[in-house]
């Protein structure tokens, strides 16, 4: 199965606060939750698809596209949440996770495609950011093979705590998954990419550019 968490969209992406107001926040927030889902729904080849949220327009979201919800009534941030869904996904029976981010809006079919391709029966793969220092997609198969601990810095420990399960570890560039939005920066690199995503417009309506400057001082 496919996990998404969702924490709530009202006060997501705080870091981009000296760029965008809470107003514009919410909106690229709930702009990016809707380019994934939609993404994942349009596969041909997924296995399913659990939105692990409190959220309320994610959970609209989700029910439109058919997909699973399960809830986060605590809210307390997206390790906890997966580790609860891990759980109820090993209950269910299934084989494998596949967790992805909500705030990589330039996710495409053709990379969850080559993730299909790459991951193992029994092993992990991993897609790091752009950074190369956050992990936006991580197989696990069995679901439940090693924890996952999200932070800005969890690539390296999500990588040495696949390869100490002695099954192998695949990792992946790929750079629509791996763009995710964090910093302000980041706000006009996505808006600059190709495609006609909702939060690429969104985006491209704003002045980012001068907004970045001030951001920066």
């Amino acid at each position: 199965m496919i996990l998404v968490p969702v924490k709530n969209l009202s006060t997501a992406k705080q870091r981009l606060s000296a760029a965008l107001s809470p107003e514009e926040r919410f909106a690229l927030a709930r702009a990016m939750c809707e380019d994934v889902l939609e993404t994942l729904a349009n596969w041909p080849r997924s296995p399913g698809v659990g939105v692990v949220t409190s959220d309320p327009f994610a959970r609209e979201l989700a029910a439109r596209f058919g997909f699973d919800v399960i809830a986060d009534d605590d809210n307390s941030g997206e390790t906890d949440a997966i580790e609860k869904a891990t759980a109820i996904c090993r209950e269910r029976g299934a084989a494998h996770t596949l967790v992805v981010p909500a705030d990589i809006p330039l996710i495409e079919g053709a990379e969850l495609d080559k993730i299909a391709e790459a991951a193992l029966p029994a092993g992990a793969l991993l897609v790091p950011d752009a950074a190369g220092r956050g992990t936006n997609a991580a197989w696990r198969a069995p679901a439940d093979l090693f924890p996952l601990r999200f932070g800005n810095d969890s690539f390296l420990p999500h990588l040495a705590a696949a390869k100490a399960t002695g099954r192998p570890c695949v990792v992946l560039e790929l750079p629509g998954i791996a763009r995710d939005i964090d910093r302000p920066e980041d706000l006009c690199i996505v808006a600059a990419a190709a495609g006609e995503r909702r939060s690429q417009k969104l985006l491209r309506s704003w002045n980012l550019a001068a907004r970045i400057q001030v951001a920066h001082g």
